[in-house]
């Protein structure tokens, strides 16, 4: 066997669970909110794909974290990614003819859902490492035991978007607050901004969900006024008489 089952390997598995229930809240909002445009049939597979790629790539970030964390501008670069998911998130997509939604728009999803979780888990994995200490085998264990907890939580957070929209609101607003703190903190200038603007963390999170917010409301008005302002077409109307 490649490990053994000691005290300590329980341990650590208990506690990257523990740290991967804690972490894992905002991982199943963006997995809910960038399914809940999806055809019914659509929405599981996306669930299953997108928390799949999103904890394959935590596995890879956790094994690299220390060379990741080195290399300058790549928190600013996935903090600005993650303002624009968030905003297209709080923005919703435009409904074309019935409504139904294409099979495009399930990758689409997948997509955003593995883009969004790399750029969150630029920090989580520093936690999760520092659980494992160093065991690969603890943490693969770990994070693949985790896969059931995001698709449970996504799953509950989706059916609550139907009832509560709020929620839609309220989890663009925690993408940009995490995009903020994101940004705030990449290592080529974090001890330069601290010293150039007091509470700096704090403002660029505060900042970064009210930009994310207004900016995706902005963008949803603007597209119901253009379909508002679309001229009608009698023949297509008269053919449906």
């Amino acid at each position: 066997m490649g490990f053994e089952l000691t005290p300590a390997f329980w341990s650590g598995l208990t506690q990257i669970i523990l740290v991967n229930i804690v972490l894992s809240g905002d991982n199943a909002l963006v997995i809910a909110l960038a399914c809940r445009n999806l055809e019914k049939k659509h929405q599981k597979p996306a669930i299953l794909a997108g928390s799949a790629g999103a904890i394959l790539l935590r596995i890879v970030f956790v094994l690299i974290v220390d060379q990741l964390l080195q290399i300058s501008f790549l928190k600013l670069v996935g903090g600005l990614l993650l303002l624009w998911i968030g905003v297209k998130l709080v923005q919703g997509e435009e409904e074309h003819g019935d409504g139904v939604k294409g099979a495009g728009n399930l990758w689409g999803a997948i997509r955003t859902i593995i883009i969004a979780d790399a750029v969150m888990s630029l920090d989580n994995a520093i936690a999760i490492a520092a659980a494992a200490k160093g065991d690969t085998t603890l943490i693969i264990i770990g994070l693949l035991i985790s896969i059931p907890l995001i698709i449970f939580g996504a799953t509950l957070i989706m059916a609550l978007l139907n009832r509560f929209p709020i929620i839609v609101i309220a989890g663009g607003a925690l993408l940009g607050w995490i995009a903020g703190e994101v940004i705030a903190t990449d290592p080529a200038y974090k001890t330069q901004l601290a010293a150039m603007i007091p509470h700096a963390q704090l403002v660029f999170e505060v900042g970064g969900a009210v930009i994310t917010v207004a900016i995706g409301y902005f963008l949803q008005h603007r597209a119901k006024q253009r379909r508002h302002e679309e001229p009608v077409d009698l023949a297509t109307d008269k053919g449906k008489e």
